[in-house]
């Protein structure tokens, strides 16, 4: 790593979600955690609140962010501004996309607003061929006529997406050049130089559109810290420096979820278990995931409606948390979420001046959650509010006050459990193959119940599961991934052609990781190569081999991926280098201090996680952290291993 020179910094994880922002930090060789609730109007005043709270000068961290400020951008439709300009004739690009109904056979399709609109889409008489020929090169008086409607347009960024731009990049550079050198522009070339023009065009856009937001708060936060240094988590998990975070916008929409998926790689690999089925519940939303060794990525992702073609975590998220909101619809039955009561007011049982009741709520209120429960460790819940709001609901439904939160947590449940069958049994893999992993705030009061209707026999619950997503933030590392189409038969591939276009790649990763001072002998390089059958549109990705191994190994992965293999030729479609520095922390050390949890007389047993070391409990009962609580439901047993991780076992079919 770089600055070793330097006096050294505390490290910290910090990850702001709809509810609560989340710190992990690494002070003295030890690991003290926080919990605040989240400021969305600002986030930095929670990040800021938080380091206060942990006793940390922000001026001596190295921060790791994993955020959410892009997301919600791109979600609420609160983007910058974006002049989109393209090719002549193409200026409908982004609208016209795939054609593609979410509606399939209905005949009154609703309407879709582009992304960008009309006024702002500009065309611009350049472009080349698909055989990488100039077809129009762009003219001096085209491009003062250009830069002449933009000035009158005022956008707070610019997207630039010619057709084949990826074989001609020089032509978007012209363009660029052409505009002020104050105003923010996103080349296709740069953003996702490959094939598709409509993909590519919506990356480049979503850059434009979230570069903006995501410079300017990083930029307040780092004036916040006076001085601390800072990095932000990107969609891969690999960790990027602020400094080069705000031209990477696009790459950081999955900010926040991966930092869990890189903490649960990390103890998967601690306590010798691949393949977990993960699943992350904090206040607003669950993000399931499938892991095999590793997070899996995927260029197929989608925020909202619209794809992310550039290299993320491979997720399903749905709108399921604890803050989700039960209401009673039309016909008198319960609905949960996707609704969610926030940070502000949050669930009503905070006490913050909410009304509608939410999952964490139905939890209080069957004990699963334990009244003396402190909000982040410091505030007290509100039951009695809770049972006024939940006889509001329950009337509405005409049920019992019990019937119907436990109707909340089963609607809640299954939600939940269809998205893990989404991750596993709709992609061939069984989920009994697999143990379930439970993190986020919420998470443990329902993986019992989740792993059950999996027909799932072992779960864990993992240490600090309550902010996992903060401390992958210190065990994930820094690194860039690049991408390049690359369209050729394998069986006319000669040479080192493979070497050359790889060359371009490597040399880019290198010297952005470089700007952040890693050496390069120092990084960890993965290549891989995008493969199809000649006449398909879905490719496999399979490691760097020669094109004769590329060929057979391809036909492998197609059959045991598809179920069957063509006897048709294998093309290559696109290439991508992953380089990887070393992480922050190698080795997670335990908690410096064990939360102290008061004794609590309860209904079932309750205890402190670090209470049940050196023998079992069986379900029902309540195991307490600082951060989170976990419901071990009757018929489940839970110990705790060396590293202080709570492992479950299914006992009832025993």
């Amino acid at each position: 790593m770089s600055h070793e020179s330097e006096a050294p910094l505390t490290r910290i994880g910090v990850d702001t979600g709809g509810t609560f922002t989340d710190f992990v930090a690494l002070v003295d060789g030890q690991l003290r955690t926080a919990k605040v609730l989240s400021t969305p109007d600002d986030p930095s005043r929670a990040i800021v609140e938080g380091l206060e709270q942990l006793g940390l000068d922000s001026a001596a961290v190295d921060l790791v962010h994993g955020t959410t400020v892009g997301t919600n951008a791109v979600l609420e439709g609160k983007g910058a501004k974006v002049a989109f300009v393209t090719s002549t004739g193409f200026g409908d690009m982004l609208g016209l996309g795939r054609q593609n109904r979410d509606l399939l056979y209905s005949l009154a399709q609703p309407r879709v607003d582009p992304p960008v609109e009309q006024s702002l889409c500009l065309e611009i008489d350049a472009r080349a061929s698909a055989d990488g020929e100039a077809l129009a090169e762009p003219t001096a008086e085209a491009l003062r006529e250009l830069r002449s409607r933009i000035d009158d347009l005022a956008p707070e960024s610019v997207a630039v997406n010619l057709l084949f731009s990826w074989m001609r990049p020089d032509l978007e550079k012209a363009i660029r050049s052409a505009l002020p050198d104050d105003l923010p522009v996103s080349l296709s070339s740069e953003v996702l130089p490959e094939i598709r023009e409509y993909e590519r065009g919506i990356a480049t856009w979503l850059n434009a559109s979230v570069g903006p937001k995501l410079a300017g708060y990083l930029g307040r936060l780092e004036r916040a810290m006076g001085g601390g240094r800072l990095a932000v988590m990107q969609s891969s998990g690999l960790t990027v420096s602020a400094g080069q975070a705000g031209q990477r916008g696009v790459h950081l929409l999955l900010s926040g979820p991966a930092g869990g998926l890189a903490a649960a790689a990390h103890i998967g690999r601690e306590i010798g278990c691949k393949r977990l089925l993960t699943f992350d519940m904090g206040g607003t939303s669950t993000d399931v995931a499938l892991l095999d060794g590793k997070p899996s990525l995927t260029r197929d992702g989608r925020i909202g409606r619209y794809p992310v073609a550039v290299p993320m975590v491979d997720m399903h998220t749905i709108g399921a948390g604890g803050g989700s909101i039960a209401r009673v619809d039309a016909g008198g039955l319960i609905q949960v979420g996707p609704a969610s009561a926030g940070a502000d007011p949050g669930p009503v049982c905070y006490g913050r001046g909410g009304d509608d009741i939410t999952v964490t709520d139905a939890n209080l209120l069957l004990g699963r959650l334990p009244r003396e429960t402190r909000l982040g460790g410091t505030h007290r819940l509100d039951f009695e509010a809770a049972e006024h709001a939940m006889d509001s609901l329950a009337e509405s439904a005409g049920l019992s006050r019990e019937d119907t939160a436990r109707g909340v947590i089963r609607i809640a449940n299954e939600h939940m459990s269809r998205a893990l069958r989404v991750m596993s049994a709709e992609r061939g893999v069984d989920p009994k193959s697999a143990t379930l992993m439970s993190f986020g705030g919420a998470g443990g009061l329902h993986v019992c119940e989740l792993a059950e209707s999996l027909g799932m026999t072992d779960a864990i619950v993992p240490a600090r599961s309550g902010v996992l997503s903060a401390l992958g933030m210190l065990v994930a590392r820094p690194g860039r991934q690049a991408t390049a189409s690359f369209l050729r038969r394998a069986d006319a591939v000669a040479g080192d052609e493979l070497e050359h276009g790889f060359r371009p790649l490597l040399e880019h990763v290198r010297e952005e990781l470089g700007a952040e001072g890693l050496a390069a002998e120092a990084l960890d390089i993965e290549r891989w190569i995008d493969c199809r059958y000649v006449g398909q549109s879905a490719t496999l990705e399979l490691p760097m081999q020669s094109p004769e191994e590329l060929v057979s190994a391809f036909h492998d992965l197609h059959e045991q991926t598809f179920g069957h293999r063509l006897a048709l030729p294998v093309e290559l479609v696109g290439l991508r280098v992953e380089a990887r520095g070393q992480p922050r922390i190698e080795n997670v050390p335990p908690l410096g201090v064990k939360p102290d949890i008061p004794e609590i007389e309860h209904d079932v047993p309750v205890m402190a996680r670090f209470g049940i070391e050196g023998r079992e409990i069986d379900g029902p009962a309540i195991v307490m952290d600082a951060d989170a609580t976990t419901w071990v439901a009757e018929g489940w047993r839970a110990s705790l291993d060396a590293g202080g991780h709570l492992l479950l076992r299914r006992t009832a079919d025993e």
